[in-house]
């Protein structure tokens, strides 16, 4: 069994969150909103952001273990593709939840 180190994929995340608050804050200050605080709408397209970058990486970890079980299994039984290909689908669907909070954020900007 290959052990999957996960300490990198943390660090990079960590990271881009990091760089990201960091060109928030500048485009902020170039606005001449520094002083008077950030926007809502900074901090919203910010969670959308870690929602779509959160998904993706949990859609990206599930899937690299259901489709290697998945073609594990093809190769032994291939009548069984049907059933594992459900398992692959739904590992891909994170994402896409993902994607849908990110737009249902998104929206809310133009509220504010």
């Amino acid at each position: 069994m290959r052990k999957v180190k996960y300490g990198f994929a943390f660090t990079l995340c960590l990271l881009l969150f990091f760089v990201g608050v960091g060109v928030a804050s500048a485009a902020a200050a170039e606005d001449g909103e520094a002083g008077g605080g950030v926007r809502d709408g900074g901090w919203i397209a910010m969670a959308a952001g870690i929602a779509m970058a959160g998904g993706a990486l949990g859609a990206g970890i599930a899937v690299s273990g259901a489709g290697t079980a998945a073609v594990g299994a093809t190769a032994e039984k291939p009548e069984s593709f049907g059933r594992v290909l459900i398992f692959v689908a739904l590992a891909e669907a994170i994402a896409i939840y993902g994607l849908l909070i990110a737009f249902m954020l998104l929206t809310k900007i133009s509220e504010v």
